[in-house]
């Protein structure tokens, strides 16, 4: 079985008790709820992992340990990754986790099929925008190239408008 786990923190970094409660909340539901020191870096890390898996595996119906067991598609979602984490740095933000471990962890997850490939196979809306459109304003706004973001995010806005008919 496996325990989730939500961490809690403001966005400035201080340990308010509205934060403490909010984890004392998630903890009395059976979550691990750390109290986090930087919540929007945590923020970042878990968007650095669903920006570049969802659409893959959405494009390529393929689970998480496909995408990162084949060396084209792993190549493809380490540059994804790379790109973003040019943004992110641009706007402060540093990641715990380096590139290839997180990989790694996915790789580890196994042949789980990702919400956005789940999506898919159901007909329903995918959230494209969120996640890969909003780091692409982004790297705009701070004038990073993102030519593989770009690619995938035109072919996953593609995707979109194939199942919508």
């Amino acid at each position: 079985m496996r325990i989730a786990i939500i961490g809690a923190g403001a966005i400035g970094g201080t340990r308010s008790e509205r934060v403490s409660r909010l984890a004392a909340c998630f903890t009395a539901a059976g979550l691990k709820s750390p109290v986090l020191d930087n919540i929007r870096d945590e923020i970042w890390l878990k968007l650095w992992g669903n920006m570049t898996f969802n659409p893959v595996s959405a494009l390529s119906r393929a689970t998480l340990a496909g995408i990162c067991q084949y060396a084209p598609s792993r190549a493809l979602a380490a540059n994804m990754m790379a790109e973003a984490q040019s943004v992110a740095h641009k706007l402060g933000i540093t990641f715990r986790v380096p590139l290839e471990k997180r990989i790694a962890g996915a790789e580890k997850v196994g042949h789980h099929k990702t919400s956005m490939l789940q999506d898919v196979e159901a007909g329903r809306p995918l959230e494209t925008d969120a996640l890969l459109g909003a780091v692409i304003e982004l790297a705009r706004l701070t004038d990073t190239p993102t030519p593989h973001l770009d690619t995938v995010h035109a072919l996953t806005k593609l995707l979109e408008k194939s199942i919508a008919i």
